[in-house]
């Protein structure tokens, strides 16, 4: 039997793939070998690319997002002017092809060029902006994490049963007898007389659970440990304070955001955290 074949429609003609890399990026514009080059990471590198993009007449060019090593790529290309995919790497290889007989830049590049990729979406400028600085608040808070719980194992070793007698050990009670076992303080009932009016616990019933066996290993540890707790609240509260500039300065650019903005009501109990 004669075999058929289906040609497929030619959607973007003036396409480039990109795989982009750790030290060097891919670059196709046809399915020749002349027509692929590699280019460095460095900033001349992209703009060396980007001329030549020019000289082989490119319109619109299409990239993996792989990790965070297009970003700088994507600015120095959408700033000349090309129409840019930036498609997930999952979307390539769900697409069956000879992957195997040409090279990633090139299988994108045919990709494209048959329209079968589509972009991922990607946030304005001040989105990003503040989109960062939550993510890197999301990291601080799971530091902060962290931290808290070897205190409270190096209190458990130190035979300061902290956990048992306060719902939270970085919680106005706890963090003020932690304070105070850091200082050298190890008499219990001094250390209960520490208690906040708002626990539920007696002075007598935290006394019993804070009973030390002198361990300065693990004093040590506990030092440590509650350093880099205020170390990172205090980095998690300057991250707040430019997440607020920065949404006011969202809020105040948009004349509708401004409008629908409310502003927070006042609350007669600050909880703690």
């Amino acid at each position: 039997m004669e075999q058929e074949s289906i040609s497929m429609e030619v959607v973007n003609p003036q396409a480039a793939g990109i795989d982009v890399g750790s030290r060097s990026h891919w670059v196709a514009v046809g399915q020749t070998e002349h027509d692929v080059r590699e280019f460095g990471v460095f900033n001349q590198d992209l703009f060396a690319m980007a001329d030549w993009l020019k000289e082989r007449n490119v319109r619109t060019v299409a990239m993996e997002s792989t990790g965070t090593y297009w970003q700088n790529l994507y600015a120095v290309l959408l700033s000349r002017g090309f129409h840019l995919i930036l498609c997930n790497g999952k979307f390539t290889k769900n697409i069956k092809g000879k992957k195997s007989d040409v090279m990633d830049c090139q299988w994108i590049q045919k990709l494209h060029t048959l329209g079968l990729l589509t972009g991922s979406f990607l946030p304005d400028g001040q989105t990003e902006e503040l989109r960062t600085y939550c993510r890197h608040r999301s990291n601080l808070l799971h530091s902060a994490a962290a931290a808290s719980k070897k205190m409270q194992k190096y209190l458990r070793l130190l035979n300061f049963r902290l956990d048992v007698v306060v719902n939270d050990i970085c919680g106005l009670t706890g963090l003020l007898i932690i304070r105070a076992i850091c200082e050298g303080e190890t008499d219990p009932k001094k250390l209960a007389s520490l208690r906040h009016g708002n626990c539920r616990k007696s002075e007598e019933e935290i006394a019993a659970a804070l009973q030390s066996n002198g361990r300065k290993d693990y004093l040590f540890a506990l030092k440590q440990e509650l350093d880099t707790y205020d170390h990172l609240r205090m980095k998690i509260e300057d991250c707040d304070k430019e997440i607020e500039k920065k949404l006011n300065e969202i809020i105040d650019s948009d004349d509708n955001k401004r409008e629908h903005y409310l502003e927070s009501k006042p609350h007669k109990r600050v909880n703690k955290n």
